[in-house]
């Protein structure tokens, strides 16, 4: 017989299934693609409800374990490419595997390059993503659910995405997210005063992410975070505000970017004070265009510029960068131990 937990969980699939089901064929933009398809959706709560528990009963091994094991940083590469700039990473990475692991979501319909074991990268099954789409959110909960179930300590969790590029050493990375400075801080930025914030919250419709999320409370940030553990587990377990989230935009399309508000959303709400309202991804968004950001190319690349996307107007320093284009990785390289690596 099936136990009374097993029994409420699988009802609550069901029932996550059918409402799911329900909001794809009465919504009055199915006109739209909606590549989140319920079967995809009802496989993710499998995943983010397993990665839950996992963590639960690993608590106190984990506190058993970190006075054998250092803790890790988990780094997730989101990619729609080869990873141009994986020889850099493996330069960054040489010598700390005892310290990180990596997991890399591609999109299916995207070949990716055979990944050197010498980065400890983990291929995880991917869905497929799109721009300006919730599938991007979904991706990026996968990662982190992913990162929560292979290790326990994994205790940050840094998104990249194939653009990224490392402005310092690891160690000078890791020596600063676990210093007594920062303990269990996330750095996901969170903005409230943005000039583009009230096109952004009506894009879906002018009501449609009352009553669950109210204008006041609607934030905007940047896609790429380093978020602490005890928040990543906040980010699988959720559920109310992604129903939201994972609506289509219908109104202006434009400004859809859901994971530029969901993240900083969710957080601002659970825990504003654990985080820090800033990224720690430096980027340029002087003169972008389509959406992108400056495109660093190669006759850009030099120590000036490196020491110059360090800076940054908070306590740290920025620790990575993007975006960089692929004819710029021979200069990065050529850099890469007397520069970038040299703290």
């Amino acid at each position: 017989m099936l136990s009374s937990s097993t029994l409420v969980y699988s009802l609550s699939l069901f029932l996550s299934l059918s409402l799911l089901s329900f909001l794809f064929f009465l919504s009055p933009s199915r006109h739209h693609v909606d590549i989140l398809s319920p079967a995809d959706e009802l496989d993710d709560l499998s995943l983010f409800h397993r990665a839950s528990v996992s963590a639960n009963n690993n608590n106190n091994r984990r506190l058993i374990s970190l006075s054998q094991t250092p803790p890790k940083i988990a780094f997730l590469f989101l990619t729609n490419s080869d990873l141009t700039f994986l020889p850099l990473w493996e330069r960054f990475f040489k010598g700390h595997q005892h310290l990180y692991n990596a997991y890399i979501h591609a999109d299916p319909s995207s070949p990716i390059s055979p990944i050197s074991s010498s980065i400890n990268a983990k291929l995880i099954p991917a869905k497929k993503t799109a721009r300006a789409s919730p599938s991007l959110i979904s991706a990026e909960r996968r990662l982190i659910a992913r990162a929560i179930l292979d290790d326990p300590n994994n205790l940050y969790f840094a998104l990249v995405s194939q653009h990224c590029v490392p402005l310092h050493s690891f160690p000078y990375i890791h020596n600063h997210l676990f210093s007594s400075d920062h303990p269990q801080r996330s750095f996901v930025e969170i903005l409230s005063d943005e000039p583009f914030l009230p096109r952004r919250y009506a894009a879906r419709g002018v009501n449609a992410m009352m009553p669950e999320i109210p204008y006041r409370d609607f934030r905007v940030g940047s896609q790429f975070f380093v978020m602490a553990k005890r928040h990543a587990l906040v980010v699988i377990r959720e559920r109310k505000l992604w129903r939201k989230f994972r609506l289509p935009c219908v109104v202006d399309e434009g400004s859809c970017y859901p994971e530029e508000h969901y993240f900083p959303t969710l957080l601002s709400l659970e825990d504003p004070r654990g985080c820090s309202n800033f990224t720690l991804t430096r980027v340029d968004w002087t003169g972008s265009v389509g959406g992108h950001p400056h495109t660093y190319g190669a006759d850009e690349v030099s120590p000036r510029l490196i020491r110059a996307l360090r800076r940054s107007n908070s306590s740290l320093d920025y620790f990575f960068a993007r975006k960089f284009s692929p004819e710029s990785l021979q200069g990065l390289m050529e850099i890469a131990d007397d520069v970038i690596f040299r703290d």
